[in-house]
């Protein structure tokens, strides 16, 4: 079994089963067993390659108590609250994928993923992107190397997105040719926070937003400050925030 999902309460059935639907999971039901849920999950835990449990990070601790053994071959374990608002890479971040699973779970379902390990954390950059459709992934190279303008693309954290482009197979390619997650935001959150440096009629017509890339970066990273506003290369447009918290030597 590849993927499996563990909602510790039957009211997150559905929740369970849209992510099951996006992810190509198996959804445990342990309400419909006999016995106590820890020795139910307890039974199943290395029979998947990686769980996403639906409840409280608190309960999900005692649920693993015991059981992992070694983060080269221990399942990865993503934990989503019951109201889909934290998708947190609890166990296996590197070694499990949990990190990355942790951001397949935030773009279906608007959760914010929580990765705390220290390679991601000392990585300073958050990339808006926004691009026409049908661009290819050496276009998408390009102009994120022109927008950086030397700094190094190992600096990167994340990439982040307008919902609409979520499936644009160029910026998959490439966020997959780098390693790079992908966080997808939702238009209407966007435009909560629609700050751009120099409004696009196009995109507003195209998207219903002043711009893409600027405010992408900023709400991907709320302690940030914009150093490269938006700059476009062969329909592409790319910004770039520097996280100027902790982990940068900062103060948040």
């Amino acid at each position: 079994m590849a993927l499996a999902i563990w909602p510790v309460r039957r009211e997150t059935e559905v929740l369970a089963a849209h992510l099951a639907a996006h992810l190509n999971a198996v959804v445990h039901r342990p309400w419909q067993q006999a016995g106590r849920q820890f020795d139910a999950f307890g039974a199943a835990f290395a029979g998947a390659r990686a769980w996403i449990m639906i409840g409280a990070v608190g309960i999900a601790s005692r649920f693993l108590a015991g059981l992992p053994h070694d983060k080269h071959t221990d399942p990865a374990v993503v934990v989503l609250d019951d109201a889909a608002r934290f998708a947190v890479a609890l166990l296996g971040g590197h070694e499990g994928g949990a990190n990355a699973l942790a951001y397949a779970v935030a773009r279906a379902t608007g959760a914010v993923p929580v990765v705390t390990t220290a390679t991601e954390a000392v990585k300073p950059l958050t990339l808006g992107i926004g691009c026409r459709r049908g661009v290819d992934e050496d276009q998408i190279a390009a102009a994120v190397t022109h927008a950086l303008a030397g700094r190094a693309l190992a600096d990167v954290r994340e990439v982040a997105t307008v919902d609409l482009k979520a499936d644009e197979t160029g910026l998959l390619a490439f966020c997959e040719a780098h390693a790079l997650p992908l966080r997808v935001f939702a238009r209407a959150d966007l435009a909560g926070r629609a700050y751009v440096t120099q409004a696009s009629d196009w995109v507003q017509r195209s998207v219903g937003l002043p711009g893409v890339c600027e405010p992408c970066a900023l709400l991907a990273s709320p302690r940030g400050e914009l150093i490269v506003p938006k700059t476009a290369l062969n329909g592409v447009t790319v910004a770039v925030v520097e996280d100027r918290g902790w982990a940068a030597g900062g103060r948040a």
